[in-house]
């Protein structure tokens, strides 16, 4: 038995996780679309993030059919696509990062993604880029269970959601099956910025915390400081941020203003929330 915490911090995710329990800290955990306006704006923002105090990273995917995201998050895919990203030049991105950035990646993709690469090549080609970790929404715990070892012999963590609908029975299979952290869902729906967090959250964070050592970061509906705060004394782990940080960007961009700086100026601000 005493040998599950180190099984537990082997991965870098695991590891920045087990080190900022141990500082008593909450992980701030930027969601950002790769290639929204362009490639180098998002390794310029990779890095400005990092620097305001980041602990890990979402980086998405653009994908032409995001179930899970909302209008916000769907129109930074698009406006990526239209610029010619692809996941190739995405993971080709990443890789050109290695030395410069530290801090864990999680890849957000889809499913049909995956599926036309090969679940094993794309495994071996986002760990060689540097990847540390995969969210894939659309994927079922059914079929999470065949990816997920594939991940973990590239090294990398497959990371599973919980939804506030999810039956208590599955939501303990998803907290077992999760690697690196669980990601829970703060709303019934898709990603957006709201001015709220409903208080049976907290409830569901308790309720994964309770069923093993897994870390617990909440997602969908982060939009400033004081919902960042409110999951920091839930008991959360981490705090991800998507919608309302694309937003600023979009809005950087649209005004010839540098959406790397205006991500970082944001995300300073939650990090002086998150550790006050």
């Amino acid at each position: 038995m005493s040998a599950a915490p180190a099984t537990l911090a082997s991965t870098p995710i695991q590891r920045r996780f087990a080190g900022l329990q141990q500082q008593g800290r909450c992980a701030l955990m930027p969601f950002l679309m790769a290639g929204d306006p362009d490639l180098a704006t998002t390794r310029a923002t990779l890095l400005a993030l990092e620097a305001e105090g980041s602990d890990l990273i979402e980086l998405g995917i653009p994908y032409s059919d995001p179930l899970a995201d909302g209008p916000v998050i769907q129109a930074a895919a698009s406006r990526a696509l239209g610029a010619g990203t692809t996941p190739g030049a995405v993971l080709e991105m990443l890789a050109s990062l290695k030395g410069e950035l530290s801090l864990p990646v999680v890849l957000f993709t889809y499913t049909n993604p995956l599926l036309n690469r090969g679940l094993e090549a794309f495994c071996r080609d986002a760990a060689a880029a540097g990847a540390a970790g995969l969210v894939v929404p659309d994927l079922p715990l059914e079929e999470a269970e065949r990816l997920s070892p594939i991940a973990t012999s590239h090294g990398l963590d497959l990371v599973l959601l919980v939804a506030p609908t999810t039956p208590a029975e599955r939501m303990a299979r998803i907290a077992e099956a999760s690697r690196g952290f669980t990601y829970l869902v703060s709303v019934t729906g898709v990603t957006g910025v709201r001015t709220s967090l409903e208080s049976r959250v907290g409830d569901l964070v308790q309720q994964l915390k309770g069923l093993g050592p897994r870390p617990v970061a909440v997602g969908f509906g982060i939009s400033g400081p004081e919902q960042a705060r409110q999951v920091r004394d839930w008991g959360a782990d981490g705090a991800i941020v998507g919608s309302a940080l694309v937003k600023v960007m979009a809005a950087a961009h649209q005004q010839g203003s540098d959406p790397a700086a205006a991500a970082a100026a944001f995300i300073a601000g939650l990090r002086r929330a998150l550790d006050a």
